[in-house]
């Protein structure tokens, strides 16, 4: 176990090389919490957000894994047992999007990839977690507020997936609350991260802002600073609710 770090509360966030997760990974660092930052593939990203925490005094530790294959989710939380010894906040942010579509040209391999990287992650790391918060913990769900709009003509499969996720997000509150484990999500709206790129149009934000009541895209920090608080002791009466982080939408 690192040194100085036995009563030192520990998180793991999920997708956290870019975007959201990164400004999460930064805000739970500030916060004097050992920081599980998890990426899939693009090492010199995590590396940047790494050495930005490490420089600032804070304890951050990579950890690859692809978290939608079980095998490599458990091998995850084997090394935070290992380092750590303990788990107290797992931030379930991994996610991706396709191309802007309408539904009848979403095939059925795409709506796979949506679901395993957006939901089977999800189920994978909160079975994971649980068994390790036996003195009580928190989980917070990244979700979008997809899930309550469908995005039709542009992504359909995944704002089903986040409704799964919100699904989950609520019936594991109400199995594991008597455990003291609480588990919310958040669902962020339009956002400015390297996600929209994903989906084809890195100006998306910009493009629908006017619709958005407070009249402009968010950042990552206020979603980070939504998740730290559902994380928080701030929040201990909170469970199996949600946080729309969308400037009013």
């Amino acid at each position: 176990m690192p040194a100085n770090t036995e009563h030192q509360k520990v998180t793991l966030i999920t997708g956290a090389s870019r975007g959201i997760g990164a400004a999460c990974a930064k805000l739970f660092a500030e916060n004097d919490y050992a920081v599980c930052l998890n990426y899939l593939s693009n090492t010199a990203a995590a590396e940047r957000v790494q050495a930005e925490i490490t420089d600032a005094g804070g304890l951050c530790v990579l950890m690859q894994a692809d978290v939608s294959i079980a095998a490599e989710v458990q091998a995850m939380f084997a090394s935070i047992d290992a380092q750590f010894g303990r788990l107290d906040v797992l931030v379930n942010n991994a996610g991706i999007l396709e191309t802007q579509c309408r539904f009848s040209e979403i095939t059925e391999s795409r709506f796979r990839r949506i679901f395993e990287t957006n939901v089977i992650s999800c189920f994978l790391c909160c079975q994971q977690a649980v068994q390790r918060m036996s003195s009580g913990g928190c989980i917070v769900n990244v979700s979008s507020m997809a899930s309550k709009t469908g995005s039709p003509n542009e992504y359909i499969d995944y704002a089903t997936s986040k409704g799964a996720m919100d699904s989950l997000t609520i019936g594991l509150a109400k199995e594991v609350a008597a455990e003291g484990i609480r588990v919310n999500g958040v669902r962020p709206g339009l956002i400015y991260t390297d996600m929209h790129a994903s989906g084809g149009e890195p100006g998306r934000v910009d493009r629908l802002k006017e619709r958005i009541p407070l009249q402009r895209g968010g950042q990552p920090s206020e979603i980070a600073e939504a998740i730290y608080w559902l994380a928080s002791e701030n929040s201990s009466f909170v469970t199996g609710t949600f946080i729309d982080t969308s400037g009013g939408l």
